[in-house]
């Protein structure tokens, strides 16, 4: 074991944090949105075509990261023109769709490997993420996506907040439900197709989901809940950096195993929270008011 001093002595890991801590902060706060809007099967899908788009990019000799931002966005399109109902979800018809096109442009995937005939740069680091190899100009490249997806997010929050807890209420005061849903899919292929180069295609989805259904589970107030889903994500993206430094298994594994072991943990207090009787909830509550009354006195 090597101390934190030798991990910033390395370029590689200084870029794998750079690009960890964007990608943390922008899928914390798109997932937030996308578990609120009980999107979450949409974005399984984003996370699984990016892999055929970094195969694909990789086959045609160009860079993955094109590839990666090409396939989740130009899904994100396709999933937002599908039939719709209810609460901003597809109905029947559009989920069984998204999901043929899934496996489909999965299978496309691993054709585009074998018919490269090559390393591909590791299909591993393509499913499961690698921190390895983490160019400035990617950090860069995150870096831009990040200020541009966050800064529409920042003009469109109000009304997307709206739209997505009463779509029809919203739709009613003439807010576009359908242009927010669709600005938001594409802004989550954004953040998809960012965190796919950390994470891996596989396991994105971790980043997106967990930390923000644990910040929920936490709190109902949007914007504190907010603040603790980046929080964990950047506990999560770190510790799994430092984990992975330390050890020959990819970073995906221990972003993954982190963030559940930490939604895990909320859920149990919640748990436990909710079965406290109610007679120590009041015994407590007067007890810290009386600390606080005599504290106050003094």
């Amino acid at each position: 074991m090597s101390g934190p001093a030798e991990i910033w002595a390395y370029p590689f890991m200084v870029n794998a944090f750079r690009a960890g801590t964007v990608v943390a902060v922008l899928a914390a706060v798109m997932g937030w949105f996308m578990v609120l809007r009980r999107q979450s099967f949409a974005g399984h899908s984003l996370a699984m075509v990016s892999f055929p788009g970094a195969a694909g990019a990789t086959l045609l000799g160009i860079s993955a990261t094109f590839g990666y931002f090409a396939f989740c966005v130009g899904a994100a399109l396709v999933i937002a023109v599908l039939p719709r109902s209810g609460r901003d979800g597809q109905d029947g018809q559009g989920a069984a769709l998204t999901g043929t096109v899934q496996a489909f442009l999965l299978a496309c995937g691993y054709l585009f490997v074998a018919l490269y005939r090559g390393f591909l740069g590791g299909i591993n680091s393509l499913l499961f993420g690698s921190f390895l190899g983490i160019t400035d100009a990617q950090v860069v490249t995150l870096a831009v996506v990040a200020v541009v997806g966050l800064g529409v997010l920042a003009l469109i929050g109000r009304p997307l907040l709206f739209a997505s807890v009463d779509p029809d209420a919203a739709a009613g005061r003439g807010v576009p439900v359908r242009a927010l849903s669709a600005a938001f899919l594409v802004l989550l292929g954004l953040a998809t197709a960012g965190a796919s180069q950390i994470t891996g295609s596989l396991l994105v989805f971790a980043l997106l989901v967990l930390p923000a259904a644990t910040a929920q589970q936490l709190t109902a107030r949007p914007v504190l809940s907010l603040t603790v889903s980046v929080f964990l994500a950047l506990v999560v993206i770190w510790g799994g950096l430092v984990a992975a430094y330390h050890s020959p298994y990819p970073i995906g594994f221990f972003v993954t195993t982190f963030a559940f072991a930490v939604h895990v943990a909320a859920r149990l207090v919640r748990t436990v929270r909710g079965a406290w009787p109610a007679w120590a909830v009041r015994f407590s509550g007067t007890r810290l008011a009386r600390t606080v009354t005599v504290r106050g006195t003094r």
